[in-house]
């Protein structure tokens, strides 16, 4: 569980120095490509000074914040509730202005609040918890969570679909279960249009000799954005490729590279790159650790 949060928080802190850029402009920023974090911990990153947010090197965003929110409302909840759920998200500040997800949420303050629509993919890049909380073997109860995780923001059925896909993937993985069986779930789970994008983006990187971020279009909407992150943690099996490829490829790097990191981490925790957690850690001051451990606990106890 701790690997799904760090690679998670990571990857999201990684990929925000490249999101909305396009390849060409990844390299403009970065000749020789994202390595790591580029820059002392803490200083905004170059391309942000100026704008309506200064984000600094190794601080994370609101994936990882909302992530938090969730997992805090199953812990104190110890189910999937989207009032308790929407209860928390009232308290993300991160990314919180007019024309994304969370906006109507803030403006209502219900936590009961229930979005009739929305296909981004603010739900998913959240949904880690949820595949915490439940097993694979109690799959329908996840896709259940996945949609009470979703609605306060996000209505459509592809935002609850790519939702279930991540949930599933993070569930598989922590069983202990195999990169294409985790992919398998991630389908079973998510069903419909969904489904059918996450298995033509894996057999598309599957079918390479080796992943290349040149032969990749950067992924802009949901329909491209969880299906990368999702192929991309099935097929390389670690939290620290996956973040890279992410921010080098540019798009939503952050959260491709946040969705991946924590299903990547939950397969393989080793892969997470500790001395950019450690990084992380020092930036945000967030109680990751302590959060995902509690929600270890449930786990176990489910």
């Amino acid at each position: 569980m701790i690997g799904c949060f760090q690679g998670l928080a990571t990857g999201d802190a990684i990929g925000k120095q490249t999101e909305t850029l396009s390849r060409a402009e990844v390299l403009r920023w970065y000749p020789g490509g994202v390595t790591g974090f580029h820059g002392r911990a803490g200083d905004v990153i170059p391309r942000y000074v100026g704008k309506r947010y200064e984000w600094r090197i190794g601080e994370t965003t609101d994936d990882t914040e909302q992530t938090l929110a969730v997992a805090r409302a199953l812990v104190s909840e110890g189910r999937a509730s989207h009032r308790a759920i929407g209860r928390e998200l009232l308290r993300c500040r991160k990314s919180a202005h007019p024309g994304v997800s969370l906006w109507s949420l803030l403006q209502s303050g219900d936590p009961g609040h229930v979005a009739i629509e929305g296909d981004g993919c603010g739900a998913a890049m959240r949904a880690a918890p949820i595949g915490v909380l439940f097993p694979v073997s109690r799959l329908d109860e996840l896709v259940r969570g996945a949609y009470e995780c979703a609605i306060p923001t996000h209505g459509g059925q592809l935002a609850i679909s790519a939702a279930a896909a991540v949930a599933g993937a993070v569930s598989a993985a922590l069983a202990g279960l195999r990169g294409d069986e985790v992919l398998a779930v991630a389908v079973q789970a998510a069903k419909g249009t969904m489904a059918e994008a996450i298995e033509r983006t894996y057999s598309d990187l599957k079918r390479r000799a080796r992943l290349v971020v040149d032969e990749v279009t950067a992924p802009l909407e949901v329909r491209t954005i969880v299906p990368l992150a999702i192929g991309l943690a099935a097929i390389t099996e670690s939290a620290e490729e996956t973040a890279l490829f992410a921010a080098n490829l540019g798009g939503d790097a952050d959260s491709v590279a946040s969705i991946g990191g924590a299903i990547a981490g939950a397969l393989a925790p080793e892969t997470v790159n500790q001395e950019w957690f450690a990084v992380v850690s020092a930036v945000n001051r967030e109680d990751l650790l302590e959060v995902a451990g509690a929600l270890a606990a449930l786990h176990y106890t489910a």
